[in-house]
């Protein structure tokens, strides 16, 4: 199957040549990069130097699929004629992410530029949406935080056990940021050093919430604060909810019932794996792993869950890939199954 990237130039771009390389159903046809057209992929990226292949500015040849790692708006544009086409997609941006176009022009700042196909795209976190995705035209991959934080919670909203008043303390590393220069990701602001941003509002917290309220059945209360860390991968989220009353009188060993409606929702599933002590985000560093842990407080009744992945792979690339696999038939898997490396 020949396979275009759209932005290989970035880091998710990047991610997705090195992990798509592996896939033994997949040629990489054609790349574009706006930064680096006209150079080998390797002169930009020496790690890809085995890719054997030209940045482009945009896409040629017949391609059988398309993934767009561009920014949000540029990569919906991009992608148009890709659709138009039939030829099927994969969006790591933020443009086919919201159900609502009012809600996308709130958060994003500009008109979707083509919002006849959101009726084609399907939210892409296939533990959630898999039977959908594999019927879809484009698949919006969903963002780093919204991953950990609507895997954390799915089981328990899901069986309604908490209420609907939320909170998520999430950490991401530096790369989340992009590889674009900024004076809030240089080293010497980073190094040694936490900080909280977006507590306005931040641009995954409309998506979380989409996504909450779906398994939840009804509108949840959200309070979501990001904070950036002095690491390079990984999403760190802890998610607090009241337990019911109900789910607590009805359960004599309420952490037992916890752990087996966990182990329920995610015993089948490849890539999220619930764990008997809390996770780090090394533990997840290069895979396309989700690591939950949850634990009752029992002097509060609330229900505490630690959600870890690597924004870069499940975070980004690697789910790409994984909805790639669904909407093509492949074994879901395939080209993705890499141990996390440490230390």
């Amino acid at each position: 199957m020949k396979v275009g990237i759209i932005n290989i130039t970035g880091y998710a771009g990047a991610e997705l040549a090195r992990i798509l390389h592996r896939h033994p159903e997949v040629d990489i046809a054609s790349v574009t990069g706006r930064s680096g057209a006209g150079k080998a992929l390797g002169d930009v990226f020496p790690h890809l130097s085995d890719i054997n292949i030209q940045i482009e500015p945009e896409l040629t040849g017949s391609l059988d699929f398309v993934f767009s790692a561009l920014p949000h708006a540029a990569s919906a544009e991009a992608l148009s004629e890709v659709i138009a086409a039939d030829v099927k997609a994969v969006d790591i941006s933020a443009d086919f992410r919201l159900r609502d176009l009012e809600t996308y022009t709130e958060w994003y700042g500009v008109e979707h530029p083509c919002p006849e196909y959101l009726e084609k795209s399907v939210y892409g976190l296939p533990e959630v949406h898999r039977e959908a995705i594999a019927k879809a035209s484009v698949v919006a991959n969903p963002g780093c935080y919204p991953t950990a934080s609507i895997l954390g919670l799915l089981p328990a909203l899901r069986h309604g056990i908490i209420d609907n008043n939320i909170i998520i303390d999430a950490k991401s590393g530096v790369s989340g940021a992009g590889r674009g220069l900024s004076i809030k990701t240089h080293f010497s602001e980073v190094n040694e050093n936490v900080s909280a941003y977006g507590l306005d509002g931040h641009r995954h917290m409309p998506e979380i919430a989409q996504e909450l309220d779906l398994a939840y059945g009804s509108e949840v209360a959200l309070t979501f604060v990001p904070h950036l860390i002095p690491m390079t991968r990984g999403i760190f989220a802890t998610s607090y909810s009241q337990l019911t009353n109900e789910f607590l009188s009805n359960n004599s060993d309420p952490a037992g019932a916890i752990d087996a409606l966990y182990q329920e929702t995610y015993g089948q599933e490849k890539y999220v794996e619930v764990t008997e002590v809390p996770p780090s985000t090394k533990q997840t560093l290069g895979s396309n792993q989700c690591l939950v842990y949850p634990k009752i407080d029992s002097r509060t009744g609330r229900l505490i869950v630690v959600s870890c992945i690597d924004n870069l792979v499940k975070g980004a690339a690697g789910q790409a890939v994984q909805n790639m696999n669904i909407l093509c038939g492949y074994e879901e898997s395939t080209g993705i199954d890499q141990l996390a490396i440490y230390p």
